[in-house]
């Protein structure tokens, strides 16, 4: 029997997340918006499915208004909410998309109340902290996709940097996901050899601004809208390695209890996904550089998440 997968928000990400399932061939993908876009959400439903037979993938894709065609879908990954528009930060986004994600998190409680939940929506660490409290999941069932989707950027911008295969390019970015995340440098290496032995300091910090501010840099050439095709595969590999229990080591927003001195709040950090969801949380050892730069991050969410009002 296959899977189900709950899609919760029709937009740009919602389709590639199910254009992704389907290629992937993670099991059937339930696309869920509101009825005023209910023939946008089947048109993009049929337009894959009517790309399974080039391919010949026996995925499926469905569109719908109904909660109740979403119900007993696990994993569910939500994007719902209003993109960023040009000048906007993430956090302009709070008072709306709270209001969204009231709606949407107290449909996942009663239709999926065992799913695992992958949030997308932005403010990134607010609204994972809503969707959880709203819930009342375990802190196992409900994560925020952030730190993959930095740490691809991060790569990315270094592979064309030293003119070197992505492939061998290992790197990490841990904190908030906005302009205070926290790329751990002395991680970096190419090869396995040091990223400081191959690009200068000041090439470095330049390319850790522009992936401070990756997501700031789309909204602008994109004018109507952000990124989506880089974060539809952060959230579906995410949702692969609980799906086929993999147990990969992956930077994501998790619910903390005193590691990394935070406690009760969500933070991008190393956690290990499979069958169990979040199965551990993994607290790196940090110099004293790094603390500062992760106390900093942190301050940024939690003035973010305590303006939350449920």
């Amino acid at each position: 029997m296959k899977k189900k997968i709950g899609l919760i928000g029709g937009g740009q990400i919602g389709g590639n997340l199910a254009l992704l399932t389907v290629q992937k061939q993670l099991g059937d993908a339930v696309i869920y918006d509101i009825p005023q876009v209910e023939g946008t959400i089947k048109g993009k439903a049929l337009d894959i499915n009517q790309l399974t037979a080039v391919d010949g993938h026996d995925c499926r894709v469905t569109g719908t208004s109904d909660w109740k065609d979403v119900a007993g879908s696990d994993p569910l990954i939500v994007t719902a909410g209003v993109p960023r528009k040009p000048g906007m930060s993430r956090e302009d986004l709070l008072d709306v998309n709270l209001k969204i994600m009231k709606d949407v998190a107290a449909n996942i409680k009663q239709h999926c109340p065992n799913a695992f939940v992958i949030n997308i929506a932005n403010p990134l660490d607010a609204m994972v902290y809503a969707l959880y409290k709203i819930t009342g999941f375990k802190s196992t069932q409900v994560v925020g996709m952030a730190g993959v989707l930095d740490t691809s950027r991060f790569k990315f911008f270094v592979a064309e940097a030293v003119g070197c295969s992505i492939r061998d390019v290992e790197a990490l970015v841990l904190g908030g996901h906005g302009d205070d995340m926290v790329p751990i440098i002395r991680s970096v290496t190419v090869g396995g050899v040091p990223l400081t032995r191959l690009l200068s300091k000041e090439r470095i910090d330049a390319i850790v601004k522009r992936t401070r501010e990756g997501g700031a840099e789309l909204v602008a050439l994109y004018k109507t809208g952000s990124a989506y095709f880089a974060p539809a595969a952060s959230a579906i590999a995410m949702a692969e390695s609980y799906m086929l229990d993999r147990k990969r080591i992956l930077p994501c927003a998790a619910y903390l209890t005193g590691q990394y001195g935070i406690n009760g709040y969500f933070m991008g950090v190393p956690i290990q996904i499979g069958a169990g969801g979040v199965e551990r949380i993994i607290e790196l050892e940090l110099d004293p550089g790094e603390k500062e730069l992760m106390s900093k991050s942190f301050q940024s969410v939690k003035k973010t998440i305590d303006s939350v009002k449920l």
